[in-house]
């Protein structure tokens, strides 16, 4: 069997059936036994085996792997290389020491490798080459294969979920003349045309899902990629996806209650269990979840104080280094990332925040603390949420105070939106809204440490 040229090769292979199909069909049969009917498979080959006048071939496709017989007298030579793509057809048979396999009738080479493959046997195992060569991981580390197949039904579930809840799924702007709805510093862009600088959004839309709240919508959600100038950890990459919504008429103990039931349903879904490895933590995702006070967790770790200067003194004393913290709200959130969250294993909902952390929730009978809360897994963050501010006035005040938080020397504070304030001036009804990183969710159902390996094109240094 020559290679195909560009002009020779088969441009398509068409009615094929997926390998773990023709596998469950294999399954059932007895050893020796061949099925009645003819299947077309295509996929890979990954391995070889010669055995005189019969040759072993493991084909891979998208859904799993299955063992080619090749019998001289059925199939002819057999001119297939590791890593070339091939389409066979024959029946589902299985081989008499029991394997699920299809006897090949006939062999079509539809792409022949020119480059070799990792080894195959032992896949692809340095790290950056897999985060860099995504391709070559996918090829021959089915872990990596299936991971992301997980990640597509996460998406697909969670959409699901907040359609049947009677949610739309909209669109907002990634490229923003004001950047607003989380503390994060923006990528900058220039758009030519217009003459202006722009920046990539930092948030998922909320501040245009909220318009859209006030247009009467009433419940959107919206998932997007998300941009942050900061730096790569294990949770965090500059590039991002969020899942945002927004609903009318609901507080944040309405959302809590979404998220819980949108985390259980999903991962019932996609594992058939809510109990997962995180981190080295057994984690049940069942619902209802631990709520915890942000103040009666500073006051668990003894660091719950209104006076900056004293929370500097007692953080100090703890070996942090609070140098490039300049008011009390960035104090409390470095508690917040350094000591609460990583404590929180099982999944709790942290809530009532100080005002001058969230600039867009609505307050409790304390004018200094707002409805807000966010949710930990494994000591992960893995949502963000509140019962959205809707008076035009206070949220003017709530932008003057996060200004006085910039001129402070926080760069990642709020810039304000005056035209934001100007729709709430029509009138927002009682909203509810929440972000969750979906790269965290996918995290823990797969059980990954890092972020870089649930997502497809992680962010790497160029090479020189």
């Amino acid at each position: 069997m020559a290679a195909p040229t560009a002009t020779s090769a088969p441009k398509r292979f068409p009615d094929r059936d997926e390998v773990a199909a023709v596998r469950a069909e294999a399954e059932r049969l007895e050893p020796g036994a061949e099925g009645p009917e003819q299947r077309r498979v295509a996929g890979r080959i990954l391995a070889r085996r010669d055995m005189g006048k019969l040759v072993f071939l493991d084909l891979v496709d998208r859904s799993g792997r299955i063992q080619l017989l090749c019998p001289a007298a059925r199939t002819g030579p057999v001119d297939v290389h590791l890593g070339d793509v091939v389409g066979v057809t024959g029946p589902a048979a299985k081989s008499r020491r029991g394997e699920p396999s299809l006897i090949v009738d006939e062999l079509e080479l539809l792409s022949r490798i020119r480059s070799p493959l990792p080894d195959t046997f032992h896949g692809l195992t340095d790290v950056e080459q897999r985060y860099r060569r995504r391709y070559l991981d996918l090829l021959v580390n089915e872990e990596t294969r299936a991971d992301f197949v997980l990640r597509s039904r996460v998406l697909s579930a969670s959409r699901r979920f907040l359609e049947t809840e009677g949610f739309l799924e909209v669109e907002t702007p990634v490229l923003q003349s004001l950047y607003g709805g989380a503390f994060a510093r923006p990528f900058v862009t220039h758009h030519n045309e217009l003459d202006e600088d722009l920046y990539l959004r930092v948030a998922g839309g909320e501040l245009y899902l909220k318009r859209l709240i006030v247009g009467g919508l009433e419940r959107v959600y919206e998932v997007g990629r998300v941009f942050r100038n900061e730096g790569v950890s294990y949770k965090h990459n500059p590039e991002f996806t969020m899942l945002e919504w927004y609903e009318a008429y609901a507080d944040y103990r309405d959302t809590m209650d979404r998220f819980e039931r949108l985390v259980e349903t999903v991962a019932l879904e996609v594992l058939g269990t809510t109990k997962v490895t995180y981190r080295g933590h057994d984690v049940d995702l069942k619902r209802p979840w631990r709520r915890l006070r942000l103040a009666d967790a500073l006051e668990e770790h003894g660091l719950w104080t209104r006076d900056e200067a004293e929370l500097r003194r007692r953080l100090q004393e703890r070996g942090l280094d609070v140098g490039q913290d300049n008011t009390w709200a960035q104090l409390v959130d470095h508690v917040l990332t350094s000591v609460i969250e990583p404590s929180l294993v099982q999944p709790t909902f942290l809530h009532d925040y100080p005002v001058e952390l969230s600039p867009f929730a609505r307050t409790t009978d304390d004018p200094l603390i707002v409805e807000r809360f966010e949710g930990f897994v494994g000591g992960t963050e893995l949502c963000n949420a509140f019962s959205e501010l809707n008076d035009a006035d206070e949220q003017a005040e709530r932008f003057r105070m996060q200004a006085e938080e910039g001129a402070g020397g926080n760069v990642e504070a709020e810039p304000g939106d005056p035209d934001y304030v100007e729709a709430l001036s029509y009138g927002m009804p009682p909203t509810g809204g929440l972000g969750f990183g979906v790269d965290r969710l996918v995290m823990v159902l797969a059980g990954k440490d890092s972020i870089r390996d649930v997502i497809l094109f992680p962010a790497q240094r160029t090479r020189g």
